[in-house]
């Protein structure tokens, strides 16, 4: 379904963002191998996070929810709140049938790394975007610890096949940070003899470490600095990490999590705010880990002016408000690929910032985006050049000179992020822009997407 952004704005009031997608993943994971009943409330309830839940129920684990229902476009009424009853670490049992992944990659190598040490057979598969995603990133350290896992094309894309069982510790060092890879075998080091270590060259989200610690896992961390670090503006910037897990000896403990609200949503609207007149926005209850929030010092860098209110600690992430204001006047900004894995999923929202700042921007380092549910790369390049912004392309990433936009239509090659992107950019544009397959493709990750941009309009549009 095609959506037509007027330009304008201004963005007015207040906005809470959909629970952290991230987060909903590791916790209904987690919650189906720990020994007893865990409680998770404000889960994600988007397409992929349905996908996880979708996929333990059918490794056995019991899910109950609980609480008020509410409307979710495109998934009826479903509960926000779950308890899921674990059986241990080889509690889960073999699924009768293929488990489907829908368009999620976090559901996929999550569960590589966890089926690989459970002694039966399945297979994981999803939709045509998902089952064209590289995954040889997570098989072949997996195959190094003993895992017997098969892909197409060589072990390089889903379907995966995958029969558990005996694995055996390994140092691995990865080539590209990635917080879904280093989760997936330290999931698997769970069941595996010895010491598992995971070295990454800069760090990532670290939920999955914080979460197998609380339940009473043995995880270890190190850092290292890499020589040449000189800048303090992102944390961790030039910090090898170094991750240690051991079998466990025990079973992990269930537990109780309220989960906050998810920062990579919240993107969209601060830009959105940033970048159209008279806008004030306060984003409430905001996921501020350290290692999510690499795109908040960009956009200090880039001149912006964020204040953060109301700091608490939830289930043991920071977590506060952010109050962004309209109308400022952003510069450009040059990223590397050490600050690229702390706000990856935000980088298409930054390159429309840079699309609104004086000068050039260039970002590099992002090959990633190549293999998202597009490539994000050609589709934020293909759009900003049809809104009449000068770009220049690269394999890992993109030079985007700021001007002034003009409304067009915009190909969101079905992708939730790039959907949202060009929504903010319409509003700063000149004339109508035009968004396919934006409503669908937003049920990713935020399906109240487009009702929230409205209301913060001040329009009561359902179309």
């Amino acid at each position: 379904m095609r959506i037509t952004i007027e330009p304008g704005g201004p963005l007015k009031g207040e906005l809470t963002p959909p629970p952290d997608k991230s987060i909903s993943h590791r916790a209904v994971m987690l919650a189906s191998i720990a020994k007893g009943k865990s409680r998770i409330e404000d889960l994600l309830l988007a397409a992929d996070t349905i996908s996880t839940l979708k996929a333990i129920k059918l490794l056995g684990a019991k899910i109950k929810g609980y609480g008020q229902k509410i409307p979710v476009p495109g998934f009826g009424a479903r509960y926000q709140n779950y308890e899921i009853t674990g059986n241990g670490l080889y509690g889960l049992s073999e699924p009768a049938s293929f488990i489907n992944c829908g368009n999620s990659g976090t559901t996929t190598r999550l569960l590589c790394g966890l089926l690989s040490g459970n002694p039966f057979f399945s297979v994981l598969s999803g939709d045509k975007s998902l089952n064209s995603r590289p995954m040889k990133r997570v098989i072949k350290p997996l195959a190094e610890m003993g895992a017997q896992i098969m892909a197409r094309a060589s072990d390089s894309y889903p379907p995966i096949a995958i029969r558990g069982g005996k694995l055996k510790g390994i140092k691995y060092e990865m080539p590209v940070a990635s917080a879904q890879v280093k989760s997936a075998l330290m999931l698997a080091g769970l069941y595996a003899d010895g010491e598992t270590a995971i070295k990454e060259p800069s760090p990532s989200r670290d939920h999955t470490e914080k979460m197998l610690s609380s339940m009473g896992a043995e995880v270890k961390e190190e850092w290292g600095i890499k020589e040449g670090y000189i800048t303090e503006d992102f944390m961790g910037m030039g910090a090898e990490h170094v991750i240690k897990i051991r079998k466990m000896s025990n079973e992990l403990n269930p537990f109780e999590i309220r989960i906050p609200g998810d920062f990579s949503s919240a993107a969209f609207f601060i830009v959105g705010a940033l970048i159209t007149r008279n806008s004030e926005i306060l984003i409430k209850n905001v996921c501020l880990n350290p290692t999510r929030t690499g795109f908040l010092g960009a956009l200090k860098s880039m001149g912006a002016k964020i204040d953060v209110e109301n700091l608490k600690v939830i289930s043991g992430d920071l977590v506060g408000d952010l109050r962004v204001k309209g109308d400022q006047e952003l510069r450009a900004i040059n990223i590397g690929k050490s600050s690229v894995p702390l706000m990856i999923d935000e980088l298409p929202i930054l390159f429309i910032a840079a699309a609104c700042a004086k000068g050039r921007s260039e970002i590099r380092g992002a090959a990633d985006l190549r293999v998202k549910e597009s490539d994000r790369i050609k589709a934020m390049a293909a759009g900003l050049k049809a809104m009449d912004i000068e770009v220049e392309e690269f394999e890992d990433g993109l030079a985007i000179t700021g001007g002034k936009m003009k409304g067009a239509r915009i190909d969101s090659f079905g992708d939730h992020r790039i959907a949202m992107s060009f929504a903010m950019a319409g509003l700063a544009a000149s004339g109508i822009t035009e968004i396919e397959n934006g409503r669908e493709a937003v049920k990713i990750s935020y399906p109240e997407f487009f009702p929230r941009l409205y209301e913060l309009l001040g329009s009561s549009r359902n179309d």
